[in-house]
Parts: C-alpha cells; structure tokens; sequence
C-alpha cells in the first residue's frame, strides 16, 4: 500500500495522470479515508481534490491547489451527511465554501480579477502532508505562495494546515485551520488589509440563505448583535435542504487580536467570516516573526443551543493551553 501510495503521488506530481481521469486513490487510517479524485466538470479540467472520510461518510472536501485563485473547503458536512457549504455561486463567483484570504500590501487575494493575487499551491510530496493523529485526519503542513497579478512575485507565504474530526458528545464534524503567514525570503515585512469580511470566509449552500439565526459567545444574536462585534465564537443555524444544522467558528485565544471580530449577514445571502479587524486596524507582520493563526469550524445536526457550542469551544481552546 505505501508503495502504490507513494507511485499515485509521483506520477500525479510530474503530470503523468491526466486531470480529466476521475480516479480514486484509497488510504486508510483507523476507519478515517482521505480519497483523492482528478476529475473534469463540464468539460473543464477540475483542480485535485481530496474528500475525508469516516467509514463511508464523507466529512469534508478540500481542493488542494488554486480552483482557480486559492486552495479552499469545497464541502463540509454533518455528523448525518448534510453538507452546508457552496462553491463558487453566480452572484460572487469569488465565494469558494471555506476559505481564507486577506491583502497583503494592497494585493486583494480575496476577489478574483485580473488585478488580484493567487493562493499558488506549491509543488510538494503531496504523500507525506497526510498524517493521522489519534481519532484526526490531517493534511499539511501545506506550503501556499500567496503571488501578485503578474503570477511570478511572491508577496507572501503561507504555511496552512487542515484537520478534521468527530468531536464532543454530540459527535460534531470539527475541522482545525491553522495558517502561518510571512514574509518571502528578502522581504522586511508584509502588511494585512481588507476589506470587514477579510479572513476565514463561509458561503452557506442555498437553503440556508434565509430563515436563519445567529448567536455569539456573549449572548447576542441576530445580524444587528453579532456583525463588527468581537466574540469568542459565532454560530449559525438553519434550515440545508430541509434539515436543520447549526455551524460554529471558533477563535483560538492563541490568536493575535482574540477574540475576533466577526462579519455576519443575512439579507440576499447568508455569509459569517472570522476577521482580524484589517479594515480598521492593518497588521504588519515581520519577518523572522510569522503571524500564527487557528481557527475551528463545526457543525451539528439540529438547532443546538449557545451551551452545547460553547462547551465544544472550551474543548478545542484547551488544546492551546489558553481555555477560557
């Protein structure tokens, strides 16, 4: 098996799989099953994805290089199999499920036009970024050059891991993400700007647009008590296709400018993001001192309450060493 691992890998790495073949390579972890897929859509070549698997549930999708301008979580789902994220809807076709994306030094890598940056996935063996940590899957760490609109100069570094698992009582589907950004070799500092919603975005799928409620850490709710406020957490319920989920973002105390400042809406969309703050206060990162970040994201079937979301908090803060 690692031997057939290992020849996937090289072959899909120095182009000798064709991306419009739609193959499944099948590791297993303890019941945890990492299935990577090249594939075509409409056809056009579609970018390598990797779907996480407990048993035959799928837990989340992660396309691995840029689709077409960044990395990011295509699909994520229920501990029943209710997927909660769109990609890459009509009305902002730049919306792609979970991601992260800022500017750096006046570079917007959250839109994607001719003048915007790319989230480049750099060539790796792709192979040895799995790894499987007690009852976690986890891919990374992933090296990501952020570049500029001419493709070639790098503005920033990425370092980005992702982690996924069964967590807390209720069995949630909690997903870690950490990034590390930094300068490029050369370079003094970078800094961050943005527009409110920069950061660790969420496009909800249709269904969930409307009829929705959000609730924080200090027991406001609604729009009107969660967007531009600062809070250790951020949920979400609503209706997927008829059947109620709730998502949570955490912020880890870890992070620099804890607790969050969140971005919530509901009118024409739903869409809930953890920021740093940028459009208010820029923050320049030094080299030799690379900005750290974790966030998690779960999700419940149901309509859970404030203290089942923050009871699954205290579990993940703890693993910082900084619960609170």
């Amino acid at each position: 098996m690692q031997r057939f691992r290992e020849a996937f890998w090289r072959a899909w790495a120095t182009g000798l799989l064709s991306p419009c073949l739609v193959w499944s390579c099948v590791l297993a972890f303890s019941g945890l099953v990492p299935a990577v897929v090249l594939g075509a859509e409409g056809g056009q070549a579609k970018a390598p994805s990797i779907a996480f698997k407990s048993g035959e549930r799928t837990l989340m999708v992660y396309q691995v290089a840029e689709n077409p301008a960044k990395p990011y979580l295509s699909m994520l789902y229920s501990p029943a199999g209710v997927n909660v994220l769109r990609d890459s809807p009509a009305d902002h076709k730049h919306h792609h499920g979970l991601m992260f994306a800022v500017a750096v030094d006046g570079v917007d890598f959250w839109s994607e036009n001719p003048k915007c940056g790319r989230q480049v996935h750099r060539s790796q063996d792709t192979a040895k970024l799995f790894a499987q940590h007690g009852d976690a899957l986890q891919f990374g760490p992933q090296s990501i050059d952020w570049v500029g609109p001419d493709g070639k100069k790098v503005v920033v570094r990425e370092t980005r891991g992702i982690r996924v698992r069964r967590a807390g009582p209720s069995g949630a589907t909690l997903v870690t993400w950490r990034t590390r950004l930094e300068p490029p070799p050369g370079k003094d500092t970078v800094t961050l700007t943005g527009s409110a919603y920069f950061g660790l975005g969420m496009r909800f799928v249709p269904t969930m647009d409307k009829g929705g409620h959000f609730f924080n850490a200090d027991n406001k709710t609604g729009v009107a008590g969660t967007n531009n406020a600062r809070s250790a957490w951020c949920a979400y319920s609503a209706s997927a296709d008829g059947k109620p989920v709730t998502v949570a973002m955490f912020d880890s105390p870890a992070n620099p400018r804890h607790p969050a400042t969140w971005f919530t809406m509901d009118s024409a969309f739903a869409y809930l993001s953890a920021t740093l703050d940028l459009s208010r206060q820029p923050l320049t990162v030094p080299a030799g001192k690379p900005l750290e970040l974790r966030y998690y994201v779960a999700v419940w079937d149901g309509k859970v309450d404030a203290a089942t979301v923050a009871a699954l908090y205290r579990e993940a803060a703890a693993k910082t060493g900084r619960s609170k």
